[in-house]
């Protein structure tokens, strides 16, 4: 809903939220739905009726618990019936530079005496995290905090070690420090929120003084945007893949016409310099996984030489796959999802032209395409739009792109094939399928939480949830990572089957779709069925839940020879495989 997207209009978010929630239920996306408990230490309900619009428009519909004004503490450590009941999936807890303001030194106060408060203060909210996750064994959001509205000693505030200023930087740094030992702990940085709307305008007193509303309200918004992009991230709704544009888009000008040493980037000129900066943007973008591609109308021959100008940043091999040729960029883009084996859906559009940008909004449903206006606010945009927002980073990430790479190249030689088992031979296929190794679960986690396509129950973990999984002894856990003549997939499948009186109930099963169709979901099968026969297990029992994504799974159990026992009105199917009977199906991957 573009009312949604940033930069957004908070004054027309608040007046006409109704409107836009109905409009978001009714317009028929399917939505995962979770539940979050959001604790505050101020006036929370219109931080939720916001964080609820955009986390509707970013397919997640949430059922909110909300805590008593300034309840949080005694909700989180004492805990509260309605509060373990809800049973949250997430737990947001908002506070501000309020709620830490009794531990705040005084002016007068002895040497050590600050430090002292400051243990304190950290162990007071160290004592409600330690408490919700040890109850919740959920993901926890806690805001750090924005510095107070005024300094009594002024500039010598942020150093002196009795200034609320000092007080407050050095406790965001303990957070800090929190959150990098501890897992399932994000902090939402309200500091940052605060510091770019603007401290004098966040700060409404009138408004605390009336309402008890930590910030302005026209803040509001700005804030839950800020929150749900965490939320998003938790739960695999992140955009993978940013699609540029190129004439005055990446550089300045346009190269056809101008030729390459007539574009403007590098450092000669202001405008030059602000395409440079832009092109620095994307290049640390993509060493963090995030894809780039290139649809421009254009001669491919003139696009490649601009890409190489010596002034600019990025090179053609920093790119997927460039289309630079005269057909609609809606084909362009679609073309470049099917061979990616991407849903279009994880791709942002990034064009000058707001005729290009119109057309591509209505031919791609559920791609992004933010608003550019001049060049030098690209970055802001991008930035503060949140598509790529980082709960989870592993190696396999900063890999993403040559992964990628390598799969436009196995495209490529899968065309001279006539074959397509010869084809899959001549990649000399490699498989590791192991139980859960620790320095996986990251990315383990993060596959639960981001694969669609080829999710058989769709269900999502937490990371703890996945360490207790493979910690289970009647719990069967393997991972697959598959590796050819191109490189290495990294982790791209995931099985977890509970073992109860002789029968493996698989309640996850899912694979990255990079893979499909590459007999990895069979040398899984496999590796599952000899798991079994070592354990005793007589029988395998699968469980297929439809999605509006995950359709192209829907046989799969036939496929593999199980025999469907059960099927409700909604369409979900339970089926059973006779271990005894099972005989290998995996013909192309060697195995470990």
């Amino acid at each position: 809903m573009k009312e949604l997207e940033y930069p957004f209009d908070p004054s027309q978010l608040l007046s006409k939220r109704r409107r836009l929630r109905k409009e978001l239920l009714a317009d028929g996306s399917k939505r995962i739905k979770k539940k979050i408990a959001v604790l505050g230490g101020s006036t929370t309900s219109d931080v939720v009726k916001i964080s609820d619009l955009f986390l509707l428009n970013d397919g997640i519909e949430c059922e909110f618990f909300e805590c008593e004004y300034n309840r949080w503490w005694q909700d989180a450590v004492f805990g509260n019936s309605e509060l373990d009941e809800f049973s949250p999936d997430v737990v947001y807890i908002h506070t501000t530079w309020r709620n830490a303001e009794g531990y705040f030194p005084a002016v007068t106060s002895a040497d050590g005496e600050s430090e002292r408060l400051l243990d304190e203060c950290f162990d007071h909210f160290k004592q409600a995290w330690d408490a919700l996750y040890e109850k919740f064994r959920c993901p926890i959001i806690q805001n750090n905090f924005e510095m107070p509205p005024y300094r009594h000693f002024g500039n010598r505030d942020i150093w002196d070690k009795n200034g609320a200023s000092c007080f407050i930087a050095m406790l965001n740094v303990r957070l800090s420090q929190y959150a990098q030992e501890h897992k399932d702990f994000y902090i939402h940085d309200i500091a940052y929120t605060a510091s770019a709307y603007g401290l004098d305008k966040w700060h409404d007193l009138q408004s605390w003084y009336m309402y008890k509303l930590a910030m302005a309200l026209d803040a509001v918004p700005y804030a839950a945007h800020s929150m749900t992009r965490i939320v998003k991230s938790i739960f695999g709704k992140n955009k993978k893949t940013v699609v540029c544009d190129l004439d005055n888009t990446l550089w300045g000008g346009i190269v056809g016409d101008d030729g390459v040493e007539g574009i403007q980037i590098g450092r000669e000129t202001a405008e030059s310099e602000c395409f440079e900066e832009f092109q620095k943007y994307l290049k640390k973008l993509s060493s963090m996984g995030i894809m780039l591609t290139v649809a421009s109308k254009n001669d491919h021959e003139n696009a490649i030489a601009g890409l190489n100008h010596p002034e600019g940043i990025l090179r053609p091999d920093d790119f997927i796959t460039i289309k630079a040729n005269w057909d609609p960029k809606d084909r362009n883009i679609a073309a470049t999802a099917a061979e990616m084996d991407l849903g279009v859906d994880s791709f942002v559009f990034m064009d000058d032209n707001p005729t290009e940008r119109m057309l591509v909004s209505r031919s791609i449903s559920g791609i992004a395409v933010p608003e550019l206006t001049s060049p030098d606010e690209y970055i802001r945009v991008l930035d503060r739009s949140g598509f790529f927002e980082t709960t989870a980073f592993s190696s396999d990430d900063t890999h993403r792109n040559d992964m990628y790479r390598a799969n436009t190249q196995r495209a490529q030689k899968q065309s001279q094939f006539a074959d397509y088992g010869e084809y899959l031979l001549s990649l000399e296929m490699k498989a590791e399928i192991l139980p859960f190794s620790a320095v996986y679960i990251p990315r383990i986690t993060q596959l639960t939480n981001k694969s669609n396509q080829f999710n058989l129950t769709t269900r999502r973990y937490t990371q703890p949830e996945i360490e207790s999984a493979s910690e289970d002894e009647n719990t069967i856990t393997l991972y697959g990572k598959l590796a050819d003549i191109f490189g290495d997939n990294g982790v791209v499948a995931v099985t977890i089957a509970q073992i109860e009186n002789g029968v493996a109930d698989i309640v996850l099963w899912l694979m990255s779709c990079r893979v499909l169709k590459k007999d990895m979901e069979y040398a899984m099968l496999d590796t599952l069925v000899s798991q079994c026969r070592q354990r005793g297990v007589h029988t395998v029992k699968g469980n297929y839940y439809p999605t509006a994504k995950n359709s192209m799974v829907k046989g799969l159990y036939a496929d593999f020879g199980f025999e469907k026992i059960s099927e409700d009105e909604n369409g979900n199917t339970v089926w059973k495989l006779d271990v005894s009977s099972y005989e290998n199906k995996n013909r192309y991957i060697k195995v470990n």
